[in-house]
């Protein structure tokens, strides 16, 4: 009988090491794949967000040389502090312009006032003219009747008579001239109260004039229009700015909120008042709490410098942004450390 070959290699043991790690990976793949399902059945999260704030740009409403600056670049100023001077000095003098010519308005009232009381007392003197014209007319006509009936009989002359008559009719004429004058005085005072409407009228005039150039002389003192933080200054001692020239912008205080972009596919489930965690890029540690505020009326392109067409021929879907604006709850330290244009991450909380 042959002999049984005792070099023959045993079988190699299965390997349980790339299962299991198989197994590990698998079981690490599915219990984060349940927590991500679960997170995002309860989050909206977009990382196309970054602090906004209200920015106030500072403008000059008058023209002229820098007199005076009063504050620098990233200081806090506070409301109606003045930090600009124009020269004043052209203004002052508009100003004093404005004030001698009210003066001549005021004078000439004055004139016009008096010439009306002299007026009023010419029409009197002349109305008593018309009454003691009237009196020496009724009794002219009576000594007219008397003698057109003595006449008659003899008992008077024909040359009294003719007297008599002559009389009458010099009365007459007397009479009317002083009515005409009468009338002459009335008009001459409703003439001078319309003159003096019209002087009244350029006395209003003035004083508006005398109010402009007092705007226009407290322009020259440029006030910051809300508390908070100077920045961008564009102004120097000496320099000629022009009425409606930016000097400088001002971050106003408590002012600071986020500005997150999300896709038109989030919002279903985005309401007013959910509550938002924030994380900074700038401060990774900070914990920064916020509340959902508001929704833009329109989507960021409607807004933007060249908005799209869709109707040019030429159309790819693109899913748009609508911006939100989220409140931020958290103490004057945490927003001093915000800035606006930071980037942010944004995560809706949908549900508790």
């Amino acid at each position: 009988m042959a002999k049984q070959d005792t070099n023959e290699t045993p079988a190699k043991k299965p390997n349980k090491v790339l299962p299991i790690i198989l197994g590990v990976l698998l079981l690490g793949g599915l219990i984060f794949g349940v927590k991500e399902y679960i997170y995002y059945g309860k989050h909206v999260d977009t990382d196309d967000a970054q602090v906004d704030g209200d920015i106030s740009p500072v403008v000059a409403r008058v023209g002229g040389y820098v007199d005076s600056i009063y504050f620098e670049d990233n200081q806090h100023v506070n409301k109606d502090q003045v930090l600009v001077k124009i020269d004043p000095r052209d203004y002052k003098v508009k100003l004093e312009q404005a004030l001698a010519a009210q003066v001549g308005a005021n004078a000439s009232t004055s004139v016009t006032q008096s010439q009306i009381s002299s007026t009023a007392s010419n029409s009197a003197v002349a109305r008593a003219g018309v009454v003691s014209a009237q009196a020496r007319l009724d009794k002219v006509q009576k000594d007219y009747q008397r003698y057109a009936n003595l006449v008659k009989d003899g008992s008077i002359t024909q040359q009294q008579f003719d007297q008599a008559k002559s009389d009458l009719e010099v009365a007459q004429a007397n009479l009317a001239a002083a009515k005409d004058q009468y009338q002459a005085a009335l008009q001459q005072v409703g003439t001078t109260r319309d003159q003096l409407k019209v002087s009244n009228t350029g006395v209003n005039q003035r004083q508006v004039d005398v109010d402009y150039a007092k705007l226009q002389l407290s322009y020259t003192d440029v006030k910051a229009p809300a508390s908070g933080v100077a920045s961008k200054k564009n102004v120097q001692l000496g320099q000629l700015v022009q009425a409606g020239q930016t000097l400088f912008s001002i971050v106003n205080d408590n002012s600071i909120y986020i500005t997150a972009n999300f896709k038109e596919t989030q919002l279903e489930k985005i309401k007013n008042g959910l509550k938002v965690n924030v994380e900074v890029d700038a401060y990774p540690d900070l914990k920064v709490e916020g509340t959902v505020y508001n929704f833009s009326p329109a989507t960021g392109a409607k807004f933007s410098l060249l908005p799209p067409d869709n109707a040019t021929g030429n159309f790819v879907k693109v899913v748009q942004r609508v911006p939100v604006k989220i409140k931020i709850n958290a103490s004057k330290d945490v927003l001093d450390k915000l800035r606006p244009g930071m980037s942010v991450n944004v995560s809706v909380i949908t549900q508790d």
